[in-house]
């Protein structure tokens, strides 16, 4: 178990080369009110790696898991990734909103507490959850804006 991100996450949430990294979707959990895991589905125009040790998010307000973050302050993003499945503890902070956003989001400034790597011993993790964009430009050009706009 380590609190930092690997080599390996960092360069895939890093914000760059988003082209490459248009069918990667991260799975990120929240509880819900009454107690129930909750899972949405993030890519890599919604999580940004600040640091080694700190991430972004941009998440659709107004959703239950922007509401569970709020509530909570707490999440677990689940990344697989070249043959592993990452598991990160996070505590959340809601940063302010931003004014006259090219992108409406929520967003939140996440610490990563601990990150557990998990590897099959016994066979390959040959991948997670993959997408295809619809409209890769369109994505892709948001993507570019939304994580901009995390920097801030």
């Amino acid at each position: 178990m380590s609190e930092v991100l690997s080599e390996e996450l960092f360069e895939l949430l890093n914000g760059r080369d988003l082209s490459k990294k248009q069918h990667a979707a991260m799975m990120l959990l929240t509880v819900s009110e009454d107690m129930w895991p909750h899972t949405a589905m993030v890519s890599a125009g919604e999580v940004l790696a600040l640091s080694e040790t700190e991430l972004r998010f941009a998440i659709w307000p107004h959703t239950e898991t922007t509401n569970n973050m709020k509530r909570t302050q707490k999440a677990m993003l689940v990344v697989v990734y070249k043959g592993k499945v990452n598991y990160m503890k996070l505590t959340l902070e809601e940063l302010p909103d931003l004014l006259r956003p090219k992108y409406e989001r929520a967003r939140f400034a996440a610490k990563i507490e601990s990150v557990r790597t998990d590897i099959a011993k016994y066979a390959d993790i040959t991948s997670g959850v993959t997408i295809q964009l619809k409209d890769p430009e369109a994505a892709l050009e948001r993507w570019k804006g939304t994580l901009e706009e995390l920097k801030k």
